[in-house]
């Protein structure tokens, strides 16, 4: 069984505990177990079951005040999708977990309900099964995803001289994020991004069909905090062009360019995807991706020997960046 290093920070210090606590047991079944987006299990067939879960707890990941219940339910859906698409897999079915305080009425748990049933039938995925209980306070949400993949893709296989590329724009979460901390209403778009996050799960597949991958992660907690998992994983540098991240185009033209960075690097909740990949390789899916999806590419850095990540600006001088979200340490 293989497993993956995952960045320093609190909140993965403690996660390195816990699986210390808890022991491995090997198994020729496990192909990948704990640090990576999903877990692989080897199905026996030509095929690899990936699986993974995925918390939303409300005053962390949501408030009600922020959003409605449909759009609740909908988002805890997509960010779990989002770990499958992380691997390259395409979905399967999903286990949904419920708590709700005893106050909230049957007709707000069916918003929930009809939430996550949206996203469920816009990615194709079956509904199997999950659990109900009351809680004493917040509603929490918990997503198990099932999907399956030929050649999963995790965060260990980059390689110095590879490409480093990000889909989509980054940075409309956070911003709505930051409006709605300030008391103010997001622009409608910002907002969208927000609430109907799009896990990247075909734009996944085809960038494994017509480029050569060798790592790939989904942006939960930020580009930057993400980008440090893949070189922990790899054992490599990640060098880091600021100029070159697509911002949200709620935040290009901004008087300052580095709130705006820091938002699109750090802000996460954007659930777009990090990939390293063969030099000179990701040209036919960079094409694809915008005719036939409409979704950018671009190219944001590259692999390097070393360890770690190097923010670089546009004269090759270091820059400082937030290093992204930590639910123990808290972060942009």
């Amino acid at each position: 069984m293989r497993s993956v290093s995952m960045r320093s920070g609190p909140e993965f210090d403690r996660i390195r505990s816990v699986i210390g606590a808890i022991g491995s047991r090997e198994s020729p079944d496990v192909l990948l177990g704990p640090g990576d987006d999903a877990a692989v299990i080897q199905a026996g067939s030509e095929e690899s079951i990936v699986v993974s879960s995925d918390l939303s707890v409300e005053h962390v990941h949501f408030r009600r005040e922020w959003l409605t219940w449909d759009a609740i339910g909908f988002r805890a859906v997509a960010s779990a999708l989002s770990d499958l698409a992380a691997m390259g897999a395409r979905p399967i079915g999903a286990l949904l977990s419920v708590a709700v305080p005893p106050e909230l009425d049957l007709r707000t748990l069916d918003e929930i309900a009809s939430g996550m049933g949206a996203c469920l039938r816009e990615h194709e995925t079956s509904l199997l099964g999950g659990d109900l209980s009351r809680s004493p306070g917040p509603v929490v949400i918990d997503v198990t995803v099932l999907g399956a993949a030929r050649h999963p893709v995790g965060r260990d296989g980059a390689r110095d001289g590879d490409e480093l590329w990000v889909t989509g724009r980054l940075g409309g979460a956070a911003l709505a994020a930051s409006a709605w901390a300030g008391d103010l209403e997001p622009e409608a778009a910002t907002r969208r991004a927000f609430e109907r996050p799009k896990p990247r799960l075909r734009e996944a597949r085809l960038l494994c069909d017509r480029a050569e991958v060798h790592a790939m992660i989904d942006l939960s907690d930020g580009l930057a905090g993400d980008a440090e998992h893949i070189a922990a994983a790899s054992g490599v540098c990640l060098l880091m062009e600021t100029e070159n991240v697509p911002l949200h185009r709620a935040l290009e033209g901004w008087s300052d360019p580095a709130a705006a960075l820091a938002l699109a690097v750090g802000g996460g909740e954007d659930y777009e995807l990090l990939l390293a990949v063969a030099p000179g390789s990701a040209a036919d899916a960079r094409r694809l991706l915008s005719s036939e999806m409409s979704v950018d590419l671009t190219q944001v850095g590259r692999v390097t020997e070393g360890r770690g990540v190097r923010w670089v600006g546009g004269e090759g001088s270091d820059v400082d960046v937030p290093t992204g979200f930590d639910h123990f340490g808290g972060g942009a």
